[in-house]
């Protein structure tokens, strides 16, 4: 063992590590806004895009973040792997909504594999759509597999919230990173998600940092800009966030007390080249000129110094501009304790970015660059599958019981749905280990699942009845409850019942009336 390998940061503090045997520079490179560049409909020249991605890694950036949808990001990142081993490639595999095979599991692996020219992919992230599916974690389970066989180093999350988070690992699922926004405009992630990741060793990669770019000198005392196309997709997205935190008038308080903070900390910080630095003008550890703080800057440190996030997001638009110098600025500087308190008092202005993190995806308000999940998704199948007969609609969610002892998952007859008692089963796993309320919230997605099969919701519960195995703790079990049905408040009735199986620690069955 080396004196850097009990440590998750190496000596020159341009280094952390986001998984056993993975290193990652904590400024990761983003190529989403490559697919912005090609938005017109050609794609960028594959040498030239990666000569611009070289500078990053000359510069000691070594790591960059990309997914199979955005545009030809990894083709070019596989360009730059063919002559170069010193980088590291954080992917993602953002399927559409629905069940989803082994074969189509293989095809994604193996296209990341192939287009990144690499026979191990360091990190694949994983984005849900609907968990109310439990398609989602069947691709977990079949990406494990993967991982087993050596065609992935590490697995992640992208956009997934606290709750299932918590079920994934719990599940048996070795997720080490989970990628969510989080800013001094969105800190969602400073709640629920970072007590998880600490509970389960998980890491966040933090993305959104600089607000589309919003967070800049060039946005302070500036007009609100429409959203349209005279703006990136990423503005586009990261307006409708501003909207949501209070509007821009109130953004723009913040953009001035972050700029306060920036012009006193440049004054009274000093330019220090970390050791095993790249910067030929400073010499390692010596004093030079005071650092230049900018509003960016400092946007990204704050989330940078967060103890639950191994490194941030700064994207690039490759061949076209380039921050490098200003983002090495983040390694010559830190905040004390005046920055943190400003900040936070600044932060505390706006109002706070709803749901927890990744809900933008799953319900409304959409925050994306459409306003919708139009430019993800075409359609969000049924769950599972339906069964009409007569007058009634029926739903089997292929548990082993319910062809065994001959029972539906749920019968809708007219405006009514009857959900029989439902436990955290998925096949032949449990789901949620041996944690009551993992168990509860899978069995609420199981319910919900179900619902949605047959055209109706969550909210139109009007009654639900909760077993609760002898011995358990009733309490994780009515606050999982009641984070899922605070909103409705349907009847319920809970009791402690010998329920079948061991594992299986919870039951629930509801009723509901669709309007």
């Amino acid at each position: 063992m080396t004196s850097e390998e009990g440590s998750t940061h190496r000596t020159d503090n341009q280094s952390t590590l986001l998984a056993p045997g993975l290193w990652i520079s904590p400024i990761v490179t983003g190529l989403w806004q490559v697919a912005d560049q090609e938005r017109g409909g050609e794609a960028l020249d594959p040498v030239a895009a990666a000569d611009a991605m070289a500078t990053y890694a000359d510069a000691g950036l070594t790591t960059f973040d990309m997914a199979d949808h955005y545009g030809s990001a990894e083709v070019v990142a596989g360009t730059l792997a063919a002559r170069r081993d010193d980088l590291q490639f954080l992917t993602k595999w953002v399927p559409e909504p629905g069940p989803t095979s082994q074969a189509a599991v293989d095809e994604a692996v193996a296209r990341a594999l192939a287009r990144l020219n690499t026979d191990c992919v360091d990190l694949l992230q994983f984005h849900a759509w609907n968990y109310a599916d439990p398609s989602w974690l069947d691709c977990l389970f079949m990406l494990a597999e993967h991982q087993a066989a050596g065609r992935i180093r590490h697995l992640g999350l992208t956009n997934c919230d606290a709750v299932h988070l918590d079920m994934a690992v719990r599940s048996g699922v070795p997720i080490v990173t989970n990628q969510v926004c989080f800013s001094l405009l969105d800190r969602r992630a400073a709640g629920a998600m970072t007590e998880v990741c600490r509970t389960h060793g998980v890491r966040m990669l933090a993305y959104g940092t600089l607000a589309g770019g919003f967070l800049s000198e060039r946005w302070l005392g500036r007009d609100e800009p429409p959203i349209g196309e005279s703006l990136t997709w990423s503005q586009m997205k990261y307006r409708r966030f501003i909207d949501q935190a209070g509007g821009w008038d109130r953004f723009q308080g913040l953009l001035g007390a972050v700029d306060r903070v920036a012009r006193r900390l440049s004054g009274a910080a000093e330019r220090r080249e970390p050791a095993g630095g790249t910067n030929p003008n400073v010499t390692s550890g010596s004093r030079a000129a005071a650092v230049d703080v900018s509003i960016a800057n400092l946007a990204c440190r704050y989330v940078m110094e967060h103890p639950a996030v191994a490194g941030i997001i700064v994207g690039a638009r490759l061949g076209e501009t380039s921050h490098i110098e200003n983002n090495l600025n983040l390694f010559r500087f830190s905040l004390d304790d005046e920055a943190r308190h400003d900040l936070d008092a600044a932060c505390c202005e706006l109002d706070p970015i709803g749901g927890d993190c990744g809900d933008e995806y799953r319900r409304p308000p959409y925050l994306t660059a459409s306003g919708d999940l139009s430019h993800h998704v075409t359609s969000f199948p049924a769950p599972y599958p339906v069964r009409r007969s007569g007058a009634a609609e029926y739903v089997s969610t292929g548990t082993p019981w319910e062809k065994l002892a001959g029972y539906s998952r749920a019968v809708r007859k007219g405006n009514r749905i009857h959900v029989a008692g439902t436990t955290a089963s998925h096949g032949d796993r449990l789901i949620g280990g041996r944690d009551p309320a993992a168990q509860t919230h899978f069995i609420i997605d199981k319910i919900e699942g179900a619902l949605q099969s047959l055209g109706a919701t969550l909210e139109d519960v009007v009654r639900t009845r909760v077993y609760i195995r002898d011995g358990v703790d009733w309490e994780p079990v009515a606050r999982a409850h009641g984070a899922r049905f605070a909103k409705i408040r349907p009847a319920n009735t809970t009791v402690y019942a010998n329920t079948v199986g061991d594992d299986l620690l919870v039951e629930i069955e509801v009723d509901a009336e669709v309007s």
